[in-house]
Protein backbone atom coordinates (compact mmCIF):
# COMPACT_ATOMS: atom_id res chain seq x y z
CA UNK A 1 0.00 0.00 0.00
CA UNK A 2 1.10 3.54 -0.63
CA UNK A 3 2.35 5.41 2.40
CA UNK A 4 0.33 8.62 2.44
CA UNK A 5 2.93 10.25 4.67
CA UNK A 6 5.31 10.18 1.70
CA UNK A 7 2.68 11.30 -0.81
CA UNK A 8 2.98 8.08 -2.81
CA UNK A 9 0.81 7.62 -5.90
CA UNK A 10 2.09 5.01 -8.36
CA UNK A 11 1.43 4.93 -12.11
CA UNK A 12 -0.88 1.95 -12.31
CA UNK A 13 -0.96 0.90 -15.95
CA UNK A 14 1.36 0.46 -18.95
CA UNK A 15 -0.68 2.87 -21.08
CA UNK A 16 0.28 6.05 -19.22
CA UNK A 17 3.77 4.71 -18.53
CA UNK A 18 4.37 4.35 -22.28
CA UNK A 19 2.86 7.76 -23.04
CA UNK A 20 5.26 9.35 -20.57
CA UNK A 21 8.20 7.34 -21.88
CA UNK A 22 7.48 8.50 -25.43
CA UNK A 23 7.93 12.14 -24.35
CA UNK A 24 11.44 11.55 -22.94
CA UNK A 25 14.64 12.17 -24.93
CA UNK A 26 16.38 9.12 -26.34
CA UNK A 27 20.11 8.40 -26.19
CA UNK A 28 21.91 5.55 -24.48
CA UNK A 29 24.93 7.69 -23.58
CA UNK A 30 22.97 9.82 -21.11
CA UNK A 31 22.88 9.24 -17.36
CA UNK A 32 19.39 9.51 -15.85
CA UNK A 33 18.37 10.12 -12.25
CA UNK A 34 14.88 8.93 -11.35
CA UNK A 35 13.26 10.49 -8.29
CA UNK A 36 10.72 8.25 -6.56
CA UNK A 37 10.86 5.01 -8.61
CA UNK A 38 8.35 3.31 -6.29
CA UNK A 39 7.98 -0.29 -7.46
CA UNK A 40 9.97 0.42 -10.62
CA UNK A 41 6.96 1.26 -12.80
CA UNK A 42 9.02 3.59 -15.01
CA UNK A 43 12.46 2.35 -13.97
CA UNK A 44 12.30 -0.84 -16.03
CA UNK A 45 11.14 1.05 -19.12
CA UNK A 46 13.86 3.68 -18.77
CA UNK A 47 16.50 1.01 -18.21
CA UNK A 48 15.42 -0.89 -21.32
CA UNK A 49 16.83 1.93 -23.42
CA UNK A 50 20.35 0.88 -22.34
CA UNK A 51 21.31 3.88 -20.23
CA UNK A 52 22.76 4.21 -16.76
CA UNK A 53 19.90 4.94 -14.39
CA UNK A 54 20.18 6.00 -10.74
CA UNK A 55 16.86 5.44 -8.96
CA UNK A 56 16.50 7.42 -5.70
CA UNK A 57 13.80 6.12 -3.36
CA UNK A 58 12.99 7.72 0.01
CA UNK A 59 10.87 4.80 1.27
CA UNK A 60 13.34 2.22 2.69
CA UNK A 61 10.96 -0.68 2.07
CA UNK A 62 10.42 0.19 -1.57
CA UNK A 63 14.15 0.81 -2.06
CA UNK A 64 14.99 -2.60 -0.57
CA UNK A 65 12.41 -4.34 -2.77
CA UNK A 66 13.71 -2.62 -5.89
CA UNK A 67 17.32 -3.44 -4.99
CA UNK A 68 16.36 -7.10 -4.58
CA UNK A 69 14.59 -7.12 -7.95
CA UNK A 70 17.66 -5.67 -9.64
CA UNK A 71 19.93 -8.24 -7.97
CA UNK A 72 17.63 -11.14 -8.82
CA UNK A 73 17.17 -10.24 -12.49
CA UNK A 74 19.97 -7.90 -13.60
CA UNK A 75 19.15 -8.53 -17.25
CA UNK A 76 15.73 -6.97 -16.71
CA UNK A 77 17.22 -3.85 -15.12
CA UNK A 78 20.39 -3.06 -17.13
CA UNK A 79 22.37 -0.13 -15.75
CA UNK A 80 20.05 0.44 -12.78
CA UNK A 81 21.52 1.58 -9.44
CA UNK A 82 19.08 1.94 -6.54
CA UNK A 83 19.87 4.56 -3.90
CA UNK A 84 17.89 4.60 -0.66
CA UNK A 85 17.71 8.18 0.58
CA UNK A 86 16.13 11.61 0.52
CA UNK A 87 16.75 13.43 -2.76
CA UNK A 88 16.88 16.72 -0.83
CA UNK A 89 19.93 15.50 1.07
CA UNK A 90 21.90 13.87 -1.75
CA UNK A 91 24.56 15.30 -4.07
CA UNK A 92 23.01 14.40 -7.41
CA UNK A 93 25.96 15.56 -9.51
CA UNK A 94 28.31 13.36 -7.48
CA UNK A 95 26.00 10.38 -7.92
CA UNK A 96 25.78 10.92 -11.67
CA UNK A 97 29.48 11.66 -12.12
CA UNK A 98 28.80 14.28 -14.79
CA UNK A 99 25.89 15.68 -16.78
CA UNK A 100 22.53 14.00 -16.33
CA UNK A 101 18.81 14.13 -17.03
CA UNK A 102 16.03 13.80 -14.46
CA UNK A 103 12.73 11.95 -14.44
CA UNK A 104 10.51 11.87 -11.39
CA UNK A 105 7.02 11.30 -10.07
CA UNK A 106 7.31 13.93 -7.35
CA UNK A 107 5.50 13.88 -3.99
CA UNK A 108 3.15 16.82 -4.36
CA UNK A 109 3.89 18.29 -0.95
CA UNK A 110 7.61 18.78 -1.65
CA UNK A 111 7.57 19.55 -5.38
CA UNK A 112 8.97 23.07 -4.97
CA UNK A 113 11.89 22.08 -2.66
CA UNK A 114 12.87 19.28 -5.06
CA UNK A 115 12.83 21.65 -8.04
CA UNK A 116 15.03 24.14 -6.19
CA UNK A 117 17.40 21.30 -5.26
CA UNK A 118 17.68 20.46 -8.96
CA UNK A 119 18.22 24.09 -9.88
CA UNK A 120 21.25 24.11 -7.57
CA UNK A 121 22.82 21.73 -10.12
CA UNK A 122 21.33 23.38 -13.19
CA UNK A 123 24.72 23.68 -14.90
CA UNK A 124 25.01 19.86 -14.92
CA UNK A 125 21.45 18.96 -15.92
CA UNK A 126 20.40 18.61 -19.56
CA UNK A 127 16.66 18.31 -18.93
CA UNK A 128 14.07 17.66 -16.21
CA UNK A 129 10.87 15.65 -16.75
CA UNK A 130 8.62 15.51 -13.70
CA UNK A 131 5.06 14.55 -12.83
CA UNK A 132 3.43 17.02 -10.45
CA UNK A 133 0.05 18.37 -9.42
CA UNK A 134 -1.62 20.06 -12.41
CA UNK A 135 -2.23 23.27 -10.46
CA UNK A 136 1.49 23.52 -9.70
CA UNK A 137 2.40 22.66 -13.31
CA UNK A 138 0.22 25.52 -14.55
CA UNK A 139 2.09 27.88 -12.23
CA UNK A 140 5.45 26.59 -13.46
CA UNK A 141 4.66 27.33 -17.12
CA UNK A 142 2.59 30.52 -16.58
CA UNK A 143 3.59 33.66 -18.47
CA UNK A 144 3.68 37.21 -17.04
CA UNK A 145 0.22 38.66 -16.82
CA UNK A 146 -1.47 35.32 -16.10
CA UNK A 147 -3.24 34.75 -12.80
CA UNK A 148 -1.04 31.70 -12.10
CA UNK A 149 2.22 33.60 -12.66
CA UNK A 150 4.25 33.99 -9.48
CA UNK A 151 7.58 33.35 -7.83
CA UNK A 152 7.64 29.64 -8.77
CA UNK A 153 7.00 30.56 -12.41
CA UNK A 154 9.87 33.06 -12.43
CA UNK A 155 12.30 30.71 -10.64
CA UNK A 156 11.55 27.78 -12.96
CA UNK A 157 11.80 29.94 -16.07
CA UNK A 158 15.05 31.50 -14.88
CA UNK A 159 16.69 28.06 -14.89
CA UNK A 160 14.63 26.17 -17.48
CA UNK A 161 12.29 26.39 -20.46
CA UNK A 162 9.24 24.58 -19.08
CA UNK A 163 6.45 23.02 -21.13
CA UNK A 164 3.33 21.18 -20.01
CA UNK A 165 3.69 17.91 -21.94
CA UNK A 166 0.80 15.76 -20.63
CA UNK A 167 -2.24 16.14 -18.43
CA UNK A 168 -2.71 12.98 -16.35
CA UNK A 169 -6.04 12.02 -14.70
CA UNK A 170 -6.27 10.70 -11.12
CA UNK A 171 -7.25 7.27 -12.45
CA UNK A 172 -3.77 6.80 -13.92
CA UNK A 173 -2.43 6.29 -10.37
CA UNK A 174 -2.92 3.86 -7.53
CA UNK A 175 -4.16 5.04 -5.16
CA UNK A 176 -5.72 7.86 -7.21
CA UNK A 177 -4.84 11.32 -5.86
CA UNK A 178 -7.60 13.84 -5.19
CA UNK A 179 -6.15 16.20 -7.79
CA UNK A 180 -5.21 16.09 -11.48
CA UNK A 181 -1.56 15.74 -12.44
CA UNK A 182 0.70 16.75 -15.30
CA UNK A 183 4.06 15.91 -16.81
CA UNK A 184 6.24 18.99 -17.19
CA UNK A 185 9.29 19.04 -19.45
CA UNK A 186 12.06 21.48 -18.56
CA UNK A 187 14.87 22.05 -21.03
CA UNK A 188 18.00 23.75 -19.71
CA UNK A 189 19.34 26.39 -19.66
CA UNK A 190 16.51 28.83 -19.09
CA UNK A 191 16.16 32.55 -19.60
CA UNK A 192 18.63 33.30 -16.81
CA UNK A 193 21.53 32.31 -19.05
CA UNK A 194 21.05 35.50 -21.09
CA UNK A 195 20.29 37.94 -18.24
CA UNK A 196 23.80 38.38 -16.86
CA UNK A 197 22.77 38.08 -13.20
CA UNK A 198 25.91 37.79 -11.06
CA UNK A 199 24.34 36.52 -7.84
CA UNK A 200 21.54 34.09 -8.65
CA UNK A 201 20.62 33.38 -5.02
CA UNK A 202 20.16 37.09 -4.21
CA UNK A 203 18.25 37.62 -7.45
CA UNK A 204 15.76 34.87 -6.59
CA UNK A 205 15.33 36.29 -3.08
CA UNK A 206 14.65 39.65 -4.69
CA UNK A 207 11.96 38.13 -6.94
CA UNK A 208 10.48 36.39 -3.91
CA UNK A 209 10.29 39.76 -2.14
CA UNK A 210 8.56 41.29 -5.18
CA UNK A 211 5.87 38.59 -4.95
CA UNK A 212 5.70 38.58 -1.13
CA UNK A 213 2.26 40.23 -1.06
CA UNK A 214 0.74 39.52 -4.44
CA UNK A 215 -2.14 41.97 -4.06
CA UNK A 216 0.25 44.83 -3.33
CA UNK A 217 2.19 46.88 -5.84
CA UNK A 218 5.93 46.52 -6.31
CA UNK A 219 6.44 49.82 -4.51
CA UNK A 220 4.77 48.44 -1.37
CA UNK A 221 6.65 45.15 -1.48
CA UNK A 222 10.04 46.81 -1.97
CA UNK A 223 9.75 49.36 0.85
CA UNK A 224 11.76 47.04 3.11
CA UNK A 225 14.90 47.56 0.98
CA UNK A 226 14.55 51.08 -0.45
CA UNK A 227 12.72 54.35 0.12
CA UNK A 228 9.47 55.07 -1.69
CA UNK A 229 11.11 57.87 -3.65
CA UNK A 230 14.00 55.65 -4.71
CA UNK A 231 11.63 52.88 -5.80
CA UNK A 232 9.57 55.38 -7.79
CA UNK A 233 12.74 56.58 -9.58
CA UNK A 234 13.89 53.03 -10.33
CA UNK A 235 10.51 51.98 -11.72
CA UNK A 236 10.51 55.01 -13.99
CA UNK A 237 14.06 54.30 -15.17
CA UNK A 238 13.01 50.74 -16.08
CA UNK A 239 9.96 51.95 -18.00
CA UNK A 240 7.49 50.63 -15.42
CA UNK A 241 4.37 52.31 -14.07
CA UNK A 242 4.32 53.43 -10.41
CA UNK A 243 1.49 50.97 -9.75
CA UNK A 244 3.18 48.00 -11.46
CA UNK A 245 2.73 44.59 -9.84
CA UNK A 246 5.14 41.66 -9.79
CA UNK A 247 2.84 39.38 -11.81
CA UNK A 248 3.12 41.80 -14.75
CA UNK A 249 6.93 41.64 -14.95
CA UNK A 250 9.09 39.46 -17.17
CA UNK A 251 12.43 38.12 -15.96
CA UNK A 252 14.10 40.85 -18.02
CA UNK A 253 12.19 43.45 -16.00
CA UNK A 254 13.13 41.78 -12.72
CA UNK A 255 16.81 41.72 -13.75
CA UNK A 256 16.75 45.43 -14.61
CA UNK A 257 15.09 46.29 -11.29
CA UNK A 258 17.53 44.12 -9.35
CA UNK A 259 20.54 45.75 -11.02
CA UNK A 260 19.17 49.25 -10.41
CA UNK A 261 18.44 48.64 -6.72
CA UNK A 262 21.75 46.90 -6.15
Amino acid sequence: MARQRLGQHFLSGPGWQKRILDTLPRGSEEVWIEIGPGHGEMTRMLAARGRRLIAIEADPRLAANLQEAVRAQPGEWPGVEVVSGDVLELDLAKLAGGRFRVYGNLPYYITSPILHQLFNRADQISSIHVVMQLEVAERVVAAPGCREYGYLSAACQFYTRPKLALRIPPGAFHPPPKVKSALVQMALPGEGASLGVADEAKFLKFIQLCFSHKRKTLRNNLLTIASDQRIHEILASCGLRPDARAEQLSLTHFAALFAAIA
